[in-house]
């Protein structure tokens, strides 16, 4: 079998790029800073279904991922999840939180309506995210 992006996660975000392992998303929800890393492997539930090189490969992207988010937001918390109960493909998120966002200090899941990224303003976080991680 070959990787498919699950349709919801297709619906809710947008193309932010590939790591070694990973694709990475941006949720389309300009309220928070969130990337979602989604390794290219079919058939994925569980972090356990990878391999151990595997594994060890997501958790370096997404501690190199969550750096970058941070350093570019300057967020005073960085939410890592993996959940999957409406998305059962294997995907990890990554939420930068501040003491004035939307949702603090709950959870960003079911915190009000989405406000989906301007074409504009979601080309110039990743931009700026891509010059970031760069150099990593």
């Amino acid at each position: 079998m070959t990787f498919a992006l699950h349709p919801r996660l297709a619906a809710d975000t947008l193309p932010a790029g590939d790591l070694g392992l990973s694709t990475v998303r941006l949720m389309n929800d300009a309220r928070f800073p969130w990337l979602i890393l989604v390794p290219r492997r079919p058939d994925l539930v569980e972090i356990f279904d990878l391999t151990a090189p595997e594994r060890a490969t997501m958790i370096e992207e997404l501690a190199t991922l969550a750096k970058a988010l941070r350093e570019v937001t300057g967020a005073v918390k960085m939410n890592v999840g993996a959940l999957g109960n409406l998305v059962p493909q294997l995907h990890l998120h990554v939420v930068a939180r501040f003491t004035h966002d939307a949702a603090w200090p709950g959870p960003v899941w079911g915190a009000g309506r989405a406000s989906p990224y301007s074409t504009e303003a979601a080309a110039a976080f990743l931009g700026t995210l891509s010059g970031v991680l760069a150099p990593l």
